[in-house]
């Protein structure tokens, strides 16, 4: 599972100089997508004005907001956790998997086509696959002329690898019609893209364009908060845990976030028997005397 890590910026910003895409929504039916597929239920995707462009000035809401307790203190615990780096997610994350001598509209489509083979994967086996398909050269054209079951072997073993054929053959054909060879610039029109969900749209935003449209939340992110009790209320998707997080999160704090608590939920806080008894939070995490 990619994110974008802390040391990304750079190569973020020479990504996000190429030109931007057409403006150009797309939206796809149901023709060509796979009849048995794992689904999660849908949850209403909310956007606040102008998160599609990145904007980082928004109105701060008047009157006390609500905060989670000890939250600053175990955010500075996980940064401590955190410091050595060395997490799958920081060495074989989204940041790692694409080649950044390509062209600008390369390298973000190789961004996005990570994000979409990250989904349900190990970062190891997304790096792989990554590499083998750099190795044949990775472009659009590259992929519109490889047949479905070339592609398929290469991508083999990422989580629904057969799906994500069908979804890359896809997103990559609109790429090439509707958006120049480039990818969309907007959170709205990358979640149009089939195979891309919110919390790819969101670290594309970031890796790709170097832009911070939201927080990506995926199953490391959503489990950790909840067990920190940085969400009013439980959440049991991620795209509730995305919207709840930024209700009262800093803004300035979202691209670091991700990165963060990836690791940290690689590392520590595992989702079967995390390392509480390790945890510089132990004290002070609602659910540690559960672990």
């Amino acid at each position: 599972m990619c994110a974008a890590a802390g040391g990304g910026r750079a190569a973020a910003r020479r990504l996000g100089r190429g030109g931007g895409a057409a403006g150009v929504s797309w939206s796809h039916g149901t023709a060509g997508t796979p009849r048995r597929s794992r689904r999660r239920k849908n949850v209403a995707i909310a956007y606040d004005p102008g998160q599609g462009d990145g904007a980082e000035g928004t109105s701060e809401p008047q009157g006390p907001r609500w905060e989670p307790r000890d939250w600053r203190q175990q955010l500075e615990h996980i940064r401590e956790m955190r410091r050595s780096r060395d997490a799958p997610v920081d060495e074989m994350g989204v940041q790692k998997c694409y080649d950044s001598s390509a062209p600008p509209e390369v390298m973000r489509y190789q961004v996005l086509l990570s994000l979409m083979l990250s989904s349900q994967t190990k970062d190891q086996v997304t790096w792989a696959a990554m590499l083998r398909l750099r190795q044949r050269g990775l472009t659009i054209d590259s992929v519109l002329q490889m047949d479905d079951v070339t592609l398929g072997q290469i991508i083999y073993p990422v989580g629904f690898w057969r799906n994500k054929v069908k979804y890359i053959k896809q997103t990559t054909a609109i790429l090439k019609e509707k958006y120049g060879g480039d990818i969309p610039r907007t959170v709205e029109e990358l979640v149009q893209l089939p195979g891309v969900g919110p919390k790819m749209a969101h670290l594309a935003m970031n890796i790709a364009w170097d832009s911070v449209s939201g927080i990506a939340v995926d199953t490391h992110v959503h489990r950790i908060t909840n067990r920190l009790k940085w969400v009013k209320k439980e959440t049991k998707y991620p795209e509730e845990t995305r919207v709840a997080l930024e209700d009262w999160l800093p803004r300035d704090l979202w691209r670091e976030i991700n990165w963060l608590l990836v690791g940290f939920g690689q590392q520590t806080c595992l989702p079967v028997n995390p390392h509480c008894n390790e945890c510089l939070n132990r004290d002070i995490c609602p659910a540690a005397k559960r672990c």
